[in-house]
């Protein structure tokens, strides 16, 4: 069935639309698909035959609402960069040439799950799935005395597309439970998984929160005040 489309809409216009947004959609986009439609009063980024796709470049919490009321009549996926690689760019408030250089952070799928704690629900439902962007992109930093006085008066000003490197697609929670390493003990904490994945601690935590959430992993007691995870379905 067609998506319907109203008058209405519930969504930030276009005008607002940030560098790395706009870059992803324009990667993105194939022939035939309809680019900023509104679809049940929302705006979608594309819609490609019956399918929604949004891309969040952040703040997953912002389009919960949005997501679970699309759900309800369509297929909807929703797109998410990681950086992969970064190079930060500094643009002077005096007008001086700008300096490039390449952060030492990595970006992993993984880094999904920081987000996926405002909706760990969403991916068990049949209408919904995720794919991830692993990109390489500028983030170009303005300075400015009277802000972001942490960074010294840099901030954040926008982020730039260069190159998608790699994309994963999850349909079910057993396939995000799939990057789950094989080293990890049965059972295991969010220490040993923090450890296994080589991730930190809280980001192991988020991703085991979401996993339960989603029904891929499963309590089963305790050793001193850490919390026992295995694999759902896995026999004691």
């Amino acid at each position: 069935m067609p998506a319907a489309r109203t008058p209405t809409m519930n969504a930030i216009s276009t005008m607002n639309e940030k560098a790395l947004h706009a870059g992803l959609k324009t990667w993105y986009g194939r022939a035939g698909d309809r680019f900023e439609d509104v679809v049940d009063g929302y705006l979608i980024d594309i819609v490609r035959g019956t399918t929604l796709i949004e891309i969040q470049t952040a703040n997953f919490a912002a389009i919960k609402r949005k997501l679970a009321r699309l759900l309800e009549a369509h297929p909807v996926r929703l797109v998410y960069p990681i950086a992969r690689e970064k190079w930060i760019v500094k643009e002077s408030a005096g007008g001086g040439r700008p300096t490039r250089r390449k952060s030492p952070r990595r970006g992993r799928i993984e880094y999904v799950f920081a987000e996926l704690v405002r909706l760990p629900h969403l991916l068990a439902h049949d209408n919904f799935s995720l794919e991830v962007l692993l990109i390489r992109e500028e983030e170009v930093r303005r300075h400015d005395p009277r802000r972001n006085w942490r960074r010294r008066g840099w901030g954040t000003h926008e982020r730039r597309l260069i190159e998608v490197v790699e994309r994963r697609v999850f349909d079910t929670p057993r396939q995000l439970a799939e990057l789950l390493s094989p080293a990890l003990p049965r059972p295991f904490t969010t220490l040993e998984l923090a450890v296994a994945q080589g991730l930190p601690r809280r980001l192991a935590q988020a991703m085991a929160y979401c996993l339960r959430e989603m029904g891929a992993l499963e309590a089963v007691g305790k050793r001193g005040n850490a919390i026992l995870y295995r694999p759902s379905g896995v026999a004691a």
